[in-house]
């Protein structure tokens, strides 16, 4: 059985946070089984945009802290790093860090702000749907992998926990490509979990004390969850995750699906707890993962497919009176189907493949998704 610890915590306090994260180890003999000196420790934070703490978007900058200062009082080396959504460069980094508090946290940690922006293809023979991954060197050159992932809600796979933050070691745009090889929320599930294998982080620490419900991973709303979770495996605090948020059965969000069929563990009887009681959080507002490219698959006429899709699949929705039209939705859509037209962007819904990465990646939340009555009523 995966282990899972499990504290309860509402408080962003540093010395709070350093003693239970001592207390979630325990179960594990401490930091130190997991950490070597002199290792080069990646802590593989949540960086999908430059936004400031409280927006409930990153890793928060006081449990990254926490974490950096238990494998430096190992003997390793801390590295902070991830691949932000859109381009991958030195100075959109320099830019995110300095925007989430991690430049503060290098400055009074002595950790070190990953800027190798290069990348590595690396094959992966065990692998089903991916037989090799593209992923940054920032990664492959860590001794080990700390995960610490934000729980929040996702507007394509339902939720966003350990398994999808490993996401962020493919490098910059190239995630596009993973968009398009897997175009459906089954297929890209399967890919996450296929990359998690590969990468294998050695230990996840997940940041559910304040994370984000709604139409996350960024246009959602802070949400008082009040933990802090732990395991060695991904996808055992993914398991923990989705009960916390209160989705059921836990196959419905579409990553534990994907895990099921692939043989993994998916049920939360297939878990050891320790620590804390760990219990469904009121009001989570988790979002509506439509099913119906079941039915668009079957190859029905043009015609109806069309009216079929129009009643059922979600779809983005742009507001333009909050657009700035700064273009980032046009560069980062993976399938290439939205336009700048006087400044304003314009989406071809005929190519979308509803990965929603432009609501996903908007500043300004001018991007909603609009889900269909008649899709809610027959998916929820």
């Amino acid at each position: 059985m995966e282990k899972v610890a499990v504290a309860r915590c509402n408080s962003y306090d540093e010395a709070i946070i350093y003693d239970q994260l001592i207390e979630l180890l325990k179960p594990f003999n401490g930091i130190k089984s997991f950490i070597k000196p002199g290792q080069r420790v990646l802590l593989k934070v949540n960086l999908l945009m430059g936004k400031p703490p409280e927006a409930a978007v990153t890793s928060h900058p006081v449990l990254v802290k926490a974490v950096a200062k238990l494998v430096k009082e190992a003997g390793g080396e801390v590295i902070i790093g991830d691949s932000p959504g859109g381009p991958f460069t030195t100075a959109r980094l320099k830019k995110i860090y300095q925007k989430t508090g991690l430049t503060r946290v290098a400055e009074e940690s002595g950790a070190q702000l990953n800027y190798n922006i290069a990348e590595q293809k690396l094959s992966f023979p065990d692998g089903k749907l991916q037989k090799s991954f593209m992923v940054g060197k920032y990664i492959t050159e860590a001794d080990f992998i700390i995960n610490i992932p934000k729980l929040k809600t996702h507007g394509m796979t339902m939720f966003t926990g350990a398994v999808k933050n490993i996401f962020g070691a493919i490098p910059g745009m190239i995630k596009a490509e993973y968009h398009l090889k897997t175009p459906s929320v089954d297929l890209f599930s399967q890919m996450l979990l296929e990359l998690a294998l590969f990468i294998n982080p050695g230990l996840n620490i997940m940041d559910a004390i304040v994370g984000m419900d709604g139409e996350g991973p960024s246009g959602g709303n802070p949400k008082d969850f009040g933990y802090l979770l732990l395991s060695p495996s991904p996808l055992a605090l993914d398991l923990a995750a989705v009960y916390l948020l209160g989705i059921k059965p836990p196959e419905q969000a579409p990553l534990i699906k994907a895990a099921k069929e692939m043989g993994l563990p998916s049920a939360l009887e297939q878990l050891e707890f320790f620590g804390d009681e760990l219990r469904p959080v009121a009001q989570v507002r988790v979002p509506v993962i439509e099913q119906a490219s079941n039915l668009l698959d079957q190859k029905l006429p043009e015609p109806i497919a069309r009216v079929v899709e129009y009643l059922l699949r979600p779809r983005p929705f742009f507001r333009l009176a909050k657009c700035t039209g700064c273009a980032e939705c046009y560069r980062a859509c993976p399938a290439g189907v939205i336009e700048m037209i006087e400044q304003k962007p314009q989406v071809d819904l005929a190519g979308c493949i509803r990965c929603f990465c432009c609501q996903e990646l908007c500043q300004y939340r001018a991007v909603e998704i609009k889900r269909p009555l008649l899709g809610k009523l027959l998916f929820s």
